[in-house]
């Protein structure tokens, strides 16, 4: 089994900025995909940014430019840097993962098996 633990949200203002972490433990495999997701409230869940186990990148358009997702193998650690945030950024965000490399839409949320909880991330004006 997998587990996926989220942490380093908050409240921000406009233009701040926030690097999310996510731990991963349990089952690994040296080919997967991880990502960052997003929920407002009353919003359909949407991709963020994700990564391939060969460090391949896939950004949605809304945060090109300002987010930044990596990867520390030795700590099984997922992070999300987010810059110049904007009031539209905020959301709950949620880590998740999928072992191998098929996969149609990268950014989209059914193609992936395990979840974290979520961490919320609030930007004011």
């Amino acid at each position: 089994q997998v587990q996926l633990v989220e942490s380093g949200g908050g409240s921000v203002q406009a233009g701040g900025s926030l690097r999310l972490s996510c731990a991963a433990y349990g089952y690994t495999s040296s080919t997967y995909y991880m990502g960052w997701f997003r929920q407002a409230p009353g919003k359909e869940r949407e991709g963020v940014a994700t990564i391939r186990s060969d460090g391949s990148t896939t950004y949605a358009d809304s945060v090109k430019g300002r987010f930044t997702i990596s990867q520390d193998n030795a700590k099984n650690t997922l992070y999300l840097q987010m810059n110049s945030l904007k009031p539209e950024d905020t959301a709950m965000y949620y880590c998740a993962e999928k072992f191998g490399w098929g996969v149609g839409r990268r950014l989209s949320p059914h193609e992936y098996n395990y979840w974290g909880q979520g961490t919320q991330v609030t930007v004011s004006s």
